[in-house]
């Protein structure tokens, strides 16, 4: 076997272990989500050797999306870490054998401190199964590893299990952009959503303009140039209005030909607008909260400064800083 056949066997193999494991999932996974969700604790998460390190990337994950979270190491538990554990909290514990000495050590204390313990395991008749208030089957038929010795397949069956669990939470807790900025102001998305719309908008000049007049052949050709799926309507830089692709293909269904009409016949007057000095991360809300993908710019005189799309505050392309002349 070639190399290339080699690799493409270890990703084969772990390919088909997550899909084993979406085959698996009940209600165990449901109750450890409403658990967690329902703590007014921290979910503290604990494994050794390789599912010590999973679990450090699961606590990651948790705290950067709204979820706090904490990686206890069972031995340094054992020496005076345990101090940090109390009743409110959630114990997530990870190990595949379940049958990991320093992991089982710990739970008839973590069971007296009143912590309800989740266990993400290979081995649903384990010790730590049969301890635990919740069990996680993350068990996989085979391991990439041609001896079947090295965790591999095991191991990352168990980190899309925990990156399930922090999906599941985001849209429980309702985690939102702006709150992920709070916690990522050093990433590319914090530093757009820390800055105002200005910093990041479409400036006028060079966003997709027509006037109230033109026929809608020129209006939809300017949507098209710029792949927005919005043009703004305006005279004299006072915004008059948008037109959306949704506009036109709802145009479509009630008129055998909108070229015939002009953009001022079509345009929703009046739209929406945000001002150029808000947080990008309120801009985003409203967004979302308004189902809309772009927003023109304009203040309280509909004075228009610029366009602003969803992919200009998440990411898409590159990111730029404008100032308004």
């Amino acid at each position: 076997m070639s190399v290339i056949e080699e690799i493409k066997k270890v990703l084969e193999i772990e390919a088909e272990e997550i899909l084993n494991l979406s085959r698996k999932i009940d209600d165990s996974f449901v109750n450890a989500v409403n658990a967690i969700y329902e703590s007014s604790g921290r979910v503290i998460i604990s494994g050794i050797g390789k599912s010590g390190l999973i679990g450090q990337k699961i606590a990651a994950t948790l705290n950067s999306t709204g979820t706090r979270a904490f990686f206890l190491h069972p031995v340094e538990a054992v020496h005076g870490d345990l101090g940090i554990v109390s009743a409110e909290d959630s114990f997530l514990a990870l190990s595949n054998s379940g049958e990991t000495w320093e992991l089982n050590n710990l739970l008839n204390t973590i069971k007296a401190i009143g912590c309800k313990i989740i266990a993400l395991t290979g081995n649903t008749a384990s010790t730590l199964a049969n301890n635990s208030d919740i069990i996680i089957d993350v068990g996989v038929t085979q391991e990439a590893c041609p001896m079947g010795l090295t965790p591999t397949a095991s191991t990352t069956a168990l980190l899309a299990a925990g990156d399930a669990l922090a999906v599941a939470l985001i849209n429980k807790k309702k985690f939102k952009s702006s709150d992920f900025k709070k916690n990522h102001p050093g990433g590319n998305l914090g530093q757009r959503l820390s800055a105002n719309v200005r910093d990041i908008m479409l400036p006028i000049s060079k966003a997709p303009v027509v006037s109230a007049n033109v026929d809608m052949k020129q209006a939809i050709e300017q949507i098209n140039k710029f792949g927005l799926g919005i043009v703004i309507i305006a005279e004299n830089n006072k915004l008059l209005g948008i037109i959306t692709d949704g506009d036109i293909r709802r145009l479509i269904s009630e008129h055998k030909n909108i070229l015939e009409l002009s953009a001022k016949n079509i345009m929703t007057k009046n739209p929406y607008t945000v001002t150029p000095d808000i947080p990008a991360y309120n801009a985003l809300n409203i967004m979302e909260e308004r189902q809309i993908m772009a927003v023109p710019i304009a203040d309280n005189n509909k004075t228009v400064y610029g366009l602003l799309h969803i992919h200009d505050i998440l990411g898409k392309g590159e990111f730029k800083f404008n100032e308004i002349k």
